[in-house]
């Protein structure tokens, strides 16, 4: 191979001389706790190979050609947490980490170099697969790497979920930020309140792609249960990948104030929203029923999700209910407040506070800045890289995902005839690769508040699968590079000269993407009811 087809692209990679053979003699020795990951390798060069290979906690005697060691190495500040070195010679394959997050990531490393010698060179004679030898330090530019994926406006099943945590977990990617409710659909089962899914979960009918405000006439309805949501975290977590869910407040709750209408302003009647946009209707502010509603559902939900992160949404919240609300307008003459916007703010610094009794600490849009925020509070910007700079001078973490460069759910091609319908825009490939999540406005001390960033995709448009797939890939792919590799070794030429390979990797996994080199014909790809 002229370049190795790695994507995101190694801190620093030099080739050395001779190949390493895998066959069916290879041995793969998993120290340190490590044989989980052991068995995952396995899987994967099976995947790719056919090769079954034996898996061991301890050295063969005597040593034998081509062993795969997987061992930790201690701590390592330079390497970091999720930090590796992949060592490929002609007898061994070598990999040390501090922590098993990064033995995983060597490993998805390990399975492209293994593909593209696959793929470019058949299999050697005996079955063998050969790889070059190489030396690799890797480390991750940002730790908080991540996908967001919108189920309230569509879901998908639990076999999809699944497979998106695989293709995160390939990119080393390592946040699944999870869109469970909004106005069109509550997606979460929770035990204390049946209605949420008996109601909330199900919509009378969908917008057609054409006009937002015309429907489809059909009913939508579909909901995960907590056995599922708990088989879905524990999937992730093995795969390193952390689950953040969003239960958003307190607006975009037309679904919750269908199930319980008691918890709006003016108490309905309200019906779970059949269009797509931002509602008047939200919760009421003034009404402690609201704040001991949440606090039970945000138990149920912190039970599920083991992560220290709970996304409150808080974005989009109209104030014109609030304004005419007897109940709202006492609860901001007892606490203080001069107007409906630091009454939205108490209101995210009520769950805020509550959340921290939980140990968990709260994430919420750009909006959550106006009036006021908890000290501990992230921030995850979608408007403009502004609100960036404002909350990390105001000491609050920051989570980037601009919606210039990180809406997936927007047009890929300036040609928007040949393109699905989308959310609107347009976000191609090569502006994703020239994403920089930090503000140059930033001095170094306020940089540190920049976690990372993640991809966005929300689902109006987007009904299937596959259409997921299509809008997330390869734009997903040049994200994943954004936030893992080091900022010097960007370049884009490269970056697309490593890509044609690396699809290749996808077409073996039946990955649904769209093809920047080549358009793929659309039909039968289902980004709307349409196709």
């Amino acid at each position: 191979m002229n370049t190795f087809p790695i994507i995101p692209k190694p801190y620093s990679m030099s080739p050395i001389p001779g190949v390493f053979r895998f066959s069916g003699h290879t041995r793969i020795i998993a120290r340190d706790g490590l044989e989980p990951i052991g068995v995952y390798l396995k899987e994967v060069i099976q995947s790719i190979a056919g090769l079954s290979l034996d898996v061991s906690s301890a050295e063969m005697k005597p040593p034998s050609a081509g062993t795969i060691l997987l061992t930790l190495m201690g701590e390592n500040q330079v390497l970091g947490r999720e930090g590796y070195q992949l060592e490929i010679s002609n007898n061994e394959i070598v990999i040390r980490a501090p922590h098993p997050s990064g033995v995983f990531y060597s490993i998805q490393t390990l399975r492209q170099l293994m593909q593209a010698s696959h793929r470019d060179q058949q299999l050697s004679e005996g079955g063998d697969c050969l790889i070059p030898a190489v030396k690799i330090e890797d480390r991750p530019r940002f730790r908080w790497r991540g996908m967001h994926l919108d189920v309230a406006r569509h879901m998908y099943p639990i076999d999809f979920i699944k497979r998106f945590i695989d293709l995160m977990a390939l990119h080393k990617l390592n946040t699944f930020h999870w869109h469970l409710t909004d106005d069109q659909g509550w997606r979460i089962e929770i035990k204390k309140y049946p209605g949420l899914t008996e109601i909330g979960s199900r919509r009378k009918a969908t917008p057609i792609p054409a006009n937002r405000q015309v429907s489809d006439g059909i009913p939508y309805k579909g909901f995960y249960t907590q056995d599922q949501v708990r088989e879905i975290v524990d999937y992730a977590t093995r795969r390193f990948v952390t689950v953040i869910p969003e239960i958003e407040l307190p607006g975009h709750v037309l679904a919750a104030l269908a199930s319980y209408p008691e918890l709006g302003c003016t108490g309905g009647s309200y019906q779970v929203a059949t269009s797509w946009g931002v509602f008047e209707d939200v919760f009421c502010a003034g009404n402690e029923k609201v704040y001991e509603f949440l606090e039970d559902v945000l138990n149920e939900v912190i039970e599920l999700f083991p992560a220290g992160y709970i996304h409150i949404g808080g974005d989009e919240v109209p104030k014109d209910r609030w304004n005419h609300c007897q109940k709202c307008q006492s609860m901001i003459e007892k606490q203080g407040l001069k107007n409906a916007a630091e009454l939205q703010s108490y209101f995210i610094k009520r769950i805020a506070a509550f959340l921290s009794t939980r140990r968990r600490r709260i994430i919420g849009w750009d909006e959550t800045l106006e009036g006021g925020l908890a000290a501990d509070a992230t921030v995850m910007v979608w408007r403009d890289a502004s609100y960036g700079v404002q909350a990390a001078r105001m000491g609050h973490d920051v989570i980037m995902c601009p919606t210039e460069y990180c809406y997936f759910d927007t047009y890929q091609a300036q040609d928007q005839e040949r393109e699905p319908p989308a959310i609107g825009g347009f976000l191609p490939l090569e502006k994703v690769y020239a994403f920089e999540p930090i503000p140059d406005e930033l001095n170094p001390d306020q940089t540190k508040h920049i976690l990372g960033g993640q991809g966005n995709i929300w689902t109006e448009y987007i009904p299937t699968p596959e259409g997921v797939e299509y809008m997330a890939f390869p734009r997903a792919t040049a994200l994943a590079e954004v936030l893992w590799s080091p900022q010097e070794v960007k370049d884009y030429k490269d970056f697309c000269q490593r890509l044609r390979g690396f699809l290749r990797h996808l077409d073996g996994l039946g990955v649904h993407y769209r093809d920047p080199f080549a358009v793929k014909t659309l039909r039968g790809v289902g980004l709307h009811n349409s196709l």
